[in-house]
Formats: structure tokens, sequence, C-alpha cells
């Protein structure tokens, strides 16, 4: 597939994006840009948040995972489950019963406006350096396979894809977003199929025996009860998936922000719900196709490995065009359905929670703010990700990044917690430092927990963060 083929692949990828942005775009205000006028079917809601959950992190990762770690992924996915039903049970009567734009308006009415703008920052933070690392990962990988071979510098690359993104959410934000990722959800779902076809027609698995052959492969190991001390063994991988669905998906503008979209909360439950099923499966499919990827590059003698396994058998293994073809789009689909709802989320929250526009200015004003962040929050990412890929340089850095910044929404879990699960209140102005120590002394505690106490945390780290902000919360309580 030559540089531009994938050129042109792109830009009527993108002709389509801006054609649905017109369209949902028409006599657009703050109201659709932030909450799509409370309009939005739940079942598009439900589908297209699949692409928004997974983003090309994991449509890159998770087939490469199998063959070091096996289908113990799934161990997490299972704990997703009694996560999102928190969500569907606790979070969102929560959120329409105070008819929140913002996620985070309930910690300034629960704790007071230090909580309020804390919870608010570490979210912006988390959002900024996780939504730079995904389009990071994904920018490299069409930088190899097109841009490098036409002569445009990474940075080109990079600004390119932020506008493009710009373009089609910056008249009505969450309003296109919604049928922009219900869209890119399908075409990433059709490239896993596509994919798992060629595959296994090159291996000689038929259809109807595909189950079977992916069941009984020796990758194929879903539960680890052997080694407590293993990040992989199965409670603590159930309970840190729990946690991680409640915060990353619960506690998240970003994933939020759409399902309050919903026109009430009984479809907004629907969505939940629906969401949760289909999800569950679709990761059990990307780990399938891992195995048939490894089976593959063993049995043709690919040295491929983790993230790069997947690019390179679907673009240089010589299955043919179609695979290629679809895993581009795949990729491409992957990552804007997670970058074009972080950048609006960015938006809404700077916008609602750091400036407060609806209580300062008038419904112009607002507007004219609004896109103003909107611009702003899109060089912020430019300038991450330039950062990650010539100042820093060294991957493994920028991947410890990605995961303290998930170290962030610990301090969010501790905050809602100590606000759903008791009746104490806290001295506001020392809420910051409560949340700043704890996810200090979280990563302390990681990185010398195997030679203190034998014991890996993995996943767990999440909810240790959360202890100790709750635990900070009793310590600063007002009496």
């Amino acid at each position: 597939m030559q540089p531009i083929h994938i050129l042109l692949l792109i830009t009527a990828y993108f002709g389509v994006l801006l054609l649905i942005s017109y369209l949902t775009g028409k006599n657009a205000d703050n109201d659709s840009f932030f909450k799509a006028n409370r309009q939005s079917p739940w079942y598009i809601v439900a589908f297209g948040m699949i692409g928004a959950s997974l983003s090309g992190v994991t449509f890159i990762s998770v087939p490469g995972w199998i063959e070091a770690s096996q289908f113990s992924y799934m161990q997490v996915v299972l704990g997703y489950i009694v996560g999102y039903a928190v969500i569907g049970t606790v979070l969102l009567p929560l959120y329409y019963r105070l008819n929140l734009t913002s996620i985070y308006t309930y910690l300034e009415e629960r704790f007071g406006n230090y909580s309020y703008k804390t919870g608010a920052s570490f979210f912006l933070l988390s959002r900024v350096v996780g939504a730079s690392f995904r389009l990071f990962l994904v920018a490299n990988v069409l930088q190899v396979i097109m841009f490098d071979a036409m002569g445009i510098p990474f940075w080109v690359t990079v600004i390119i894809t932020i506008l493009l993104i710009w373009l089609y959410t910056f008249k009505s934000g969450i309003k296109t977003i919604v049928w922009t990722d219900t869209l890119q959800t399908l075409f990433m779902l059709i490239a896993v199929g596509v994919a798992i076809y060629y595959v296994s027609t090159d291996l000689g698995i038929k259809g109807t025996h595909l189950l079977g052959y992916v069941l009984d492969s020796d990758l194929s190991k879903m539960f680890f009860f052997d080694d407590f001390k293993s990040g992989d063994h199965f409670i603590k991988q159930f309970i840190s998936g729990a946690f991680i669905a409640i915060v990353m998906t619960g506690l998240d503008q970003d994933m939020m922000q759409k399902n309050l979209t919903c026109r009430s909360l009984k479809d907004a439950q629907k969505n939940m719900f629906w969401f949760t099923i289909v999800l569950t499966i679709v990761n059990f499919i990307f780990l399938g196709l891992g195995v048939l990827l490894t089976q593959y590059a063993s049995q043709h003698g690919i040295d491929a490995h983790k993230d790069q396994l997947f690019p390179i058998i679907a673009t240089k293994s010589g299955l043919g065009i179609g695979i290629a073809i679809f895993f581009v789009l795949g990729l491409i689909a992957a990552a804007y359905s997670s970058a074009d709802s972080a950048l609006t989320s960015l938006t809404t929250s700077f916008s609602i929670d750091i400036m407060d526009i609806e209580k300062k200015y008038d419904q112009q004003e607002q507007i004219k703010a609004r896109k103003k962040y909107h611009i702003l929050f899109s060089f912020i990412l430019i300038l991450v990700i330039v950062a990650f890929k010539y100042i820093i340089r060294d991957e493994s850095v920028i991947a410890k990044l990605f995961v303290f910044a998930g170290y962030t929404y610990g301090p969010l879990l501790g905050l809602y917690a100590f606000g759903l699960f008791t009746k104490l209140h806290v001295k506001d102005h020392l809420v910051p430092i409560i949340a700043i120590l704890s996810p200090i002394l979280s990563y302390g505690i990681s990185v010398n927990s195997l030679s203190w106490f034998g014991f890996e945390f993995g996943f767990f780290i999440l909810i240790l963060n959360g202890l100790l902000t709750f635990l900070g919360l009793i310590l600063i309580r007002r009496k």
C-alpha cells in the first residue's frame, strides 16, 4: 500500500467527518457543544462510547499483550462490569438529579470551591497527558507507514492531525462527536473483523472453528489464582478493573459528557447497560485477534512483538491490500474517537470549571470564550505531543508519564467516595494539598512495594491512591 493511497484514504475519511459536522452543527450554541441539547439517542451514545473507551492504544496494544500475558486482561474487563453497574446506579442518578454540565460541579456543592477546582484540574492534567500519549502512538505509526516516505516531518503530522479534529468539533462539540464516534466505532470493529478473516484464512481456520481454536490455544489462559503477589492475580485485576471503570469512566468528564447528552436518566442507564455488554465482547474479540496474530507471526517467522505485532502483520506481511486499508481506517478511527472527545471535554471542563464562563458571561460572550479555549487546548495538545517526540524521546519515559497520568484519578476516587459515603465536611482549602500528596505517596509505595512487601500493586495502585486521599480527607475534616 503506497503512502499516496493512505493519504487519499485519510482525506476521504475526514471528508465524511466534516460532512457529519456540517449536518449536526446547524444552529449550534454552547448547549449543543456541551450537552448536545440533551437529545442524543441512547443507543447511538452506547455504540459510540465503545470506540472512545478502546482508543488507539487498545487497538494496537491489546492484541500484542497475548504473547506475554495471555488472556489475563479479561480479568480486568470482568471487573469493568461491576464498575459500570456502580456508574449506572449511583453516579448517573446523581449527575442527572443535579442537572450537571461538568461532573466536577458536584465537588463544589459538596465540599467547596477549592475541592471543585482541584478535581477539575486533576482531570485536565490527566486528560492532556493521556490524550497526547494516545495520539503520539498513532501519529508515530502514521509517520512510519506514510509521512516519512512523503518527506513530511512529525511536527507537521501532529499539527494536521489536531487541526482536522478542531475543524469537525469547533462548532457543535459533543453533538457532533456523538455521531462521529458511532462511525468511528463501526470502522474500528470492521477493521478487527477484516483482520480476523484474513489471518484465520491464512492459518486455515474455518469460521465455525474459530472460537474453538482461540479457546484451545495455550495463549488463552484467562484466570490466574496461583501467585497473589503477582500483578496478574485474579482478585487484584478484577477489583482494579471495577475501580478503573468507576474513575476513568464515571469520574471522567470526557466519558460522562456523552452520557449526559441522553434525553433522560433512564436512557443514560440503558446506554450504560448495553455499552457494558458490547464492550466486554469487543475486548474478548481483540484478545482473540491477538492469539491469531501471535500464531501467524510464529508460523511465518515474523519478528514482531507487543505494539509492533498488529501494524507489521497488517501492512507488511503480504496478506493483501484489504487488511492494510482497514487497519489504517481502524487505527485512525480508534485514535480520533478518543482524541476528539478529549479535546471537547477539556474545553468544557476548562470553560465551566476553571473559567466559570456560565457565571461570568452572557450567552454570546460564553460562545466566544468557549471557542477561544477550544483553540487553546488544540495548541496545548500539539505542544505536548511534539515534546514527546523531540524533547523526551525515550519511549519508556513517555509510557511512564501516561501511567502517572492515571495516578491523577486516585484523588478523584477519594473525593467522590468521601462525598458519597460520608456526611463529613472538610477544610476545603487543604484539599489541594491532600490531592497532591496522595499520588506522590502512592508512586513511592508502588516503586518500592516489591522490595518492601514482596507485593506487586499493578492496577491496584489506583485503589491505594484513592484510599490515601480518603484518609487524608478524614484528617482535615471539619469538626
